[in-house]
């Protein structure tokens, strides 16, 4: 089966080189992004909140070595994902100055650092609730008939690929420590809350012409170095409960998205599996050229994130490829890399 999977990737790698070297475009018209900090490009540069990353270290391995907003070192998996489709740029934070004319008609990225399936999580943080980044897209749609005209508009926003990242905020930075969820639900009622809040965000995508939808499931929360630090009592072992709760999840993730598959004609829904693939990085990282996997590099490595992962934090290492972790809830440019170019071949369905 790992043999056959190998072959299968490395067909389309040659179907994609071939098709790019031949019409020198991308393989959709546009990428639209949106979710949390995993993908955020910087739209939380413009808000009033301590969730940012607009200063160094962020940025340092970017182009040009400048922090743009994106919670890494240099670029996010969906940055790598653009380039894998073909995208020499990536597709513009919506409330950036890029984000205008020309430049929106490879898509926009709408995410924002510490929003999540609630919008509750969102509010805590003052980070923009997807339900906003619906309404941004709304927007964005009006632009795009401006620009484009009805008929282009209407075709690439068909044509185009949809992403979503969301969950995690929703647990490690609401659920786990909001006394107001945690002690009147349980993990599996809080999840039962946020597929909801899944479903419905899927739906209204749907109805504004999304077509081609692929959603990230959650990725093992209790490996991330600062759930390590906060909940694992001393510990240097990922936290098995936070891991259930994120594998019991993703299974409901899974099945709505079967039966949102059923209820929409004509949709594509992929999930995602970030799960394994981070959970084997962390689990063994030797296996895939990395040192460090539970020790961030940014700062001491075990909690430091946004403004705590900054230019003066002490300990910041000077390879961050050797590192799974950038900071102690993001995965560097290189662990990126590894799970971006991992989820290609499930990403196949969503543009053939």
């Amino acid at each position: 089966m790992e043999f056959s999977n190998s072959i299968f990737y490395f067909l389309f790698c040659v179907i994609f080189v071939l098709v790019s070297m031949a019409n020198a475009q991308s393989l959709v018209p546009a990428m639209f992004i949106f979710g949390d900090s995993v993908v955020d490009a910087g739209n939380n540069n413009r808000l009033y909140t301590i969730v940012k990353s607009n200063f160094p270290p962020y940025g340092r391995d970017f182009v040009n070595h400048r922090p743009t907003g994106r919670f890494c070192n240099g670029k996010l998996a969906s940055d790598f994902t653009a380039e894998n489709l073909g995208f020499t740029s990536f597709p513009p934070a919506y409330l950036s100055q890029k984000a205008k004319g020309k430049n929106l008609l490879i898509g926009a990225n709408f995410a924002s650092g510490a929003s999540g399936y609630s919008d509750s999580t969102a509010k805590l943080y003052h980070a923009i609730p997807l339900t906003l980044q619906l309404q941004y897209y709304k927007d964005y749609q009006k632009k795009m008939m401006r620009i484009a005209g009805p008929s282009n508009a209407s075709a690439i926003i068909s044509e185009a690929i949809y992403l979503l990242s969301a969950g995690s905020s929703d647990f490690v930075q609401n659920y786990y420590i909001n006394p107001l969820f945690n002690k009147r639900f349980t993990p599996d009622q809080f999840s039962d809350i946020l597929i909801q809040s899944y479903s419905h965000f899927i739906r209204e995508l749907y109805y504004l012409g999304a077509r081609r939808i692929g959603v990230t499931s959650l990725p093992p929360l209790g490996c991330l170095p600062a759930a390590i630090t906060i909940f694992g009592f001393d510990s240097n072992e990922c936290v098995a409960r936070l891991n259930r709760d994120a594998v019991s999840f993703n299974n409901k993730l899974n099945a709505t998205s079967q039966i949102l598959l059923s209820k929409l004609p004509g949709a594509k829904i992929v999930v995602f599996d970030i799960y394994q693939p981070l959970y084997d990085l962390v689990t063994k990282p030797s296996d895939y050229g990395f040192v460090e996997a539970r020790k961030a590099c940014c700062g001491t490595g075990l909690l430091e994130t946004s403004i705590l992962c900054n230019s003066k934090s002490i300990g910041t290492c000077a390879n961050a490829s050797q590192y799974v972790f950038w900071d102690g809830f993001h995965p560097s440019e290189a662990a990126n890399k590894v799970l971006a170019d991992d989820l290609l071949a499930s990403g196949i369905a969503l543009i053939t």
